[in-house]
């Protein structure tokens, strides 16, 4: 069982018996789970789960709890729904403190939207497969393995550079008829999906509550362009260890 998380008694709670003048300034757990917007349930799964200090029992079936637990609460469902992280690493993420938990949340909203305003322009398919050649069904399949996301209204930014990437390594003799297929992407994608997964956990872990959000978007928006140069060049540094290492 997992150990719970534990206040120090708040100054609001009083022992008592009854419902009297004198009865701590609490929530009861219906009157928390409605001023929540969650269910009695959901916040009983919190109390076990850890997410949740106890509350001030003031008898066998009766307990109290502070209202700052209202938004507490929120903030777990921001951090599930929103971000879809299980309760084990809300945990986490709140035992450093609320405010930490704020920082990240607000860090990440604002790459986001700084990302997203960069991906608002469409180019239609019909004018992708003009400009560079490539087949119709050779996109489809991008589009089936998640390398693409297009819409009715065509290709995102990054869709497009990919599919000139791609345009020019069929140019340079990488196509179907030697053995490469667009499933050869993949293995490019699995590999920074967890390069970029850690990138985030990085960016987080020591700018999160540290630095300024603007400050952090610039920075990531300022670094763009090397980092390109720095995998492009490590791909080359690498490849030829690779190469060495076979021949030796």
């Amino acid at each position: 069982m997992r150990p719970r998380i534990r206040y120090e008694t708040p100054p609001w709670a009083i022992a008592y018996s009854g419902r009297g003048d004198d009865s701590p300034k609490g929530l009861r757990i219906s009157e928390l789970a409605e001023a929540a917007g969650v269910s009695v349930g959901t916040v009983k799964h919190y109390l076990r789960e850890g997410l949740l200090p106890e509350p001030v029992k003031t008898g066998r079936t009766m307990a109290y709890y502070p209202p700052e637990f209202v938004d507490r609460i929120r903030l777990i469902k921001r951090l599930q729904e929103g971000r879809f992280m299980p309760l084990k690493a809300i945990r986490a993420v709140l035992d450093e403190g609320e405010d930490r938990a704020e920082a990240m949340l607000e860090l990440e909203d604002q790459i986001l939207d700084r990302a997203l305003a960069g991906e608002r322009s469409r180019t239609s398919a019909a004018k992708v497969r003009k400009r560079y050649g490539v087949p119709r069904d050779v996109l489809d399949r991008l589009e089936e393995i998640g390398v693409l996301s297009p819409n009715s209204r065509g290709y995102i930014p990054s869709d497009v550079t990919i599919i000139e990437a791609i345009s020019h390594f069929r140019a340079g003799g990488y196509d179907e008829q030697i053995g490469f297929t667009v499933y050869d992407t993949l293995r490019y994608k699995k590999a920074l999906e967890e390069l970029v997964r850690e990138e985030v956990d990085v960016v987080m872990e020591r700018l999160a509550g540290e630095v300024p959000p603007e400050r952090v978007v610039e920075m990531l928006e300022t670094g763009a362009r090397p980092l390109k140069d720095l995998i492009g060049a490590l791909h080359t540094k690498l490849m030829v260890a690779e190469l060495e290492r076979r021949r030796g």
